[in-house]
């Protein structure tokens, strides 16, 4: 009778495990055909009209670029002179310094020549109290904004800059970004080429500059990362940016829209009560907390994505660092998660109830979990002759070249569209990365995860976190 039962047992697993499969190969072909489809879309719709010539009227909408700064000053100077060489007329820069407990706020007074303005601040606002703004003597920084205000973490240093802001648009990045000269253009042509619907917020790909050469805050050289984490996340990137969101933004049902370059109608963020300051997961929060407000007020709204590589961002190139920012990752998503957990499988939101949450819920946040116990799970069937090989081996071979092939594609789409890395030898290493990535860095994250989940499951205390500069390369 124990027989027959775990003859059951292991069947109902197997079949458990191959649907899963099956229903992840076909979503996985799905998006890819998706993104393809936008991604040409964009660039036919992108390919004509001179977008500065509008956009750079002073007559265009203003946007603030809300920048958060702790412990930023090895990079900070030639961050914030990135941030003042866009090509837009109506724009300012407010970076948050945060608490900084480095020379941040000080080589800042420093190189931008910056003095304490007197500006009114509601007492009543919620975040941490602000103990200065500052403006620059010189006519040249006067687009420059600085708030020295106590640590209260990224959540409330942006919030903090959504209330100080007057502009009809904000952007919150992170402030070791370098935004490419005609960013805001791309930006500000997003929230206004729709005509039947209100255009909420709008998201970009995230590309690395790991390596890259910068001058000036210019991103003059692109140059494959030299360090292997960098070079697989860039692969990682690149799955995750130009087909997984670029297919979600075709189906308008994207979820989430990175910290390091959103932007949003400030009008909406507002009425939403900005960034949730108790969640590490705070970009993807406010996404589904819009897109909830813009459902019950029945007001026809999208958001937007823009797969030009337009914002450049260091990665962890430490193990350690690594991990902890997908240990928090991984929290921020249960947080969300179980937050908007009545969206779950719930046809009043649509596509987004119906499809992006149930997706997230079972490929994004479950899958690492099956994956992790399920590799016990192999080891205890095969010590105890459970365990079929053929199947074992056959499913795995087959996920092992799916997910090689779908990292392949990403690859090659990359080199059609953008072909940011023209050197056969970046290509072929990439590629290379592709192969041996399920068995190397796939991993890491998979117990990345686990740790970020178990952590929140059992309520072990875990912040933020940080992530320590180690600057761009100069360009040569």
């Amino acid at each position: 009778m124990s027989g027959n039962l775990f003859e059951i047992v292991i069947e109902y697993l197997n079949t458990v495990f191959l649907l899963f499969s099956v229903v992840l190969f076909t979503l996985l072909s799905i998006m890819g055909y998706l993104s393809t489809r936008n991604s040409i879309h964009y660039r036919n719709k992108n390919k004509v009209g001179d977008i500065s010539k509008v956009m750079a009227s002073p007559l265009a909408p203003s946007i603030t670029i809300i920048a958060p700064a702790y412990n930023e000053g090895l990079t900070i100077i030639e961050n914030i002179r990135s941030l003042l060489s866009l090509q837009y007329v109506n724009y300012e820069v407010m970076v948050i310094n945060d608490g900084s407990i480095d020379d941040t706020m000080e080589k800042m007074i420093s190189a931008y020549n910056l003095v304490k303005v007197t500006q009114e601040i509601d007492p009543n606002w919620k975040s941490k109290p602000i103990r200065g703004v500052y403006r620059s003597r010189q006519a040249s920084f006067s687009k420059l904004i600085v708030i020295d205000k106590e640590n209260g973490g990224k959540s409330d240093a942006i919030n903090t800059g959504i209330y100080l802001s007057d502009s009809k648009f904000v952007g919150c990045i992170d402030v070791d970004c370098l935004l490419k000269p005609d960013a805001l253009l791309h930006v500000v042509k997003s929230f206004y080429q729709r005509s039947k619907k209100r255009v909420i917020a709008v998201g970009g790909v995230i590309r690395i500059a790991n390596s890259c050469g910068i001058s000036g805050g210019m991103l003059e050289e692109i140059r494959l990362p030299k360090n292997w984490l960098a070079k697989f996340q860039l692969l990682e990137y690149s799955r995750s940016f130009l087909l997984g969101r670029m297919a979600w933004s075709r189906l308008d049902s994207l979820l989430i829209i990175s910290g390091a370059f959103g932007f949003f109608d400030r009008e909406i963020a507002l009425a939403v009560g900005g960034y949730d300051t108790n969640t590490v997961g705070e970009d993807m929060e406010i996404i589904f907390r819009m897109r909830r407000y813009m459902h019950e007020l029945k007001e026809p709204y999208t958001i937007e994505y823009i797969p030009d590589p337009l914002c450049w961002t260091e990665v962890p190139e430490d193990l350690n660092i690594l991990v902890n920012q997908r240990d928090r990752w991984a929290r921020g998503n249960l947080e969300t998660l179980f937050k908007h957990k009545d969206m779950f499988f719930n046809s009043k939101f649509g596509r987004l109830g119906l499809i992006s949450y149930p997706y997230w819920f079972f490929y994004e946040w479950l899958a690492p979990l099956m994956e992790f116990f399920g590799f016990f799970t192999i080891i205890v069937f095969a010590f105890t002759g459970m365990l079929n090989w053929e199947f074992f081996l056959a499913i795995t071979m087959t996920i092992y070249m799916f997910s090689v092939m779908f990292s392949f594609y990403a690859i090659l789409w990359d080199v059609y569209t953008y072909n940011e890395y023209k050197k056969t030898k970046d290509i072929l290493t990439l590629m290379f990365c592709a192969l041996i990535e399920p068995i190397t860095f796939h991993p890491i994250i998979v117990w990345s995860a686990v740790r970020g989940n178990y952590k929140k499951l059992f309520r072990v205390k875990s912040g933020w976190g940080s992530q320590v500069r180690k600057g761009f390369a100069k360009a040569t």
